[in-house]
């Protein structure tokens, strides 16, 4: 596994470089945006690791980059000392895969890696078929969802939500296993940001008047019912 580490602050970077490689993990080290894209367009990184605040070109604007010209699937695990619901929430839009706030633990770190290449891998593998609740299709092959005839277009986050809900329908699922889903977090980030995705997704779904089928268990949850 080789990473590449966007951070413009040396020690950092020698720091996460430092931790990785007590799990052997290999990593690149780029120190302002435009050697980071150089690096990417001339090797192959199962991982980056991109900080936000960079020289010539910051964090958000490389993850666009990837995503829409490059159009790498590499997976993005997204570091800033910005670290509220807003600035998670921008990062994740922007097309990363994961937001780990500043300061951090390096262990956790490293486990948020290991998590989001092993997801990785397991994507790539999962045959083209289609999954079917609430009046929904949701088609894996071509990321396609439909109520009834309707198309609706989902980000990716909201897709990989909404597939964990047909995944499971009628059944509580709690931040934390939604987390897992869309994130390859297994834990409380601290933020929102779900509550932020259940909203998203409610609005395409249940639009001009739909009936409701993505529904809210106080205290414990969301589920997906019709009913």
């Amino acid at each position: 596994m080789k990473v590449l580490i966007v951070e413009d602050e040396i020690k950092i970077s020698n720091v996460i470089s430092k931790g990785l490689r007590q799990y052997g993990i290999e990593s690149s080290a780029a120190f302002d945006g435009e050697v980071a894209l150089e690096l990417m367009k001339s090797e192959t990184f199962d991982l980056i690791i991109l900080d936000i605040i960079l020289p010539k070109i910051n964090g958000w604007e490389i993850c666009k980059y990837i995503r829409q010209t490059l159009q790498l699937p590499v997976p993005i695990l997204m570091l800033s000392a910005m670290g509220n619901t807003e600035h998670v929430i921008k990062g994740l839009d922007a097309g990363a895969d994961d937001f780990l706030a500043k300061p951090f633990k390096i262990d956790e770190l490293a486990a948020r890696v290991r998590a989001l290449n092993r997801r990785n891998h397991q994507y790539a593998s999962v045959p083209p078929n289609e999954l079917l609740a609430a009046g929904l299709s949701l088609n894996l092959n071509r990321m396609e969802v439909k109520r009834g005839e309707t198309v609706i277009p989902l980000t990716a986050k909201e897709f990989e939500l909404l597939k964990c809900f047909m995944q499971h329908p009628n059944r509580v699922l709690t931040r934390e296993q939604l987390l897992e889903a869309a994130w390859g977090i297994g834990f409380d980030t601290g933020t929102n940001v779900v509550d932020v995705y259940i909203n998203y997704l409610r609005r395409k779904l249940e639009a001009d008047g739909s009936l409701r089928i993505l529904h809210t268990k106080i205290g414990a949850g969301y589920y997906l019912s019709q009913e």
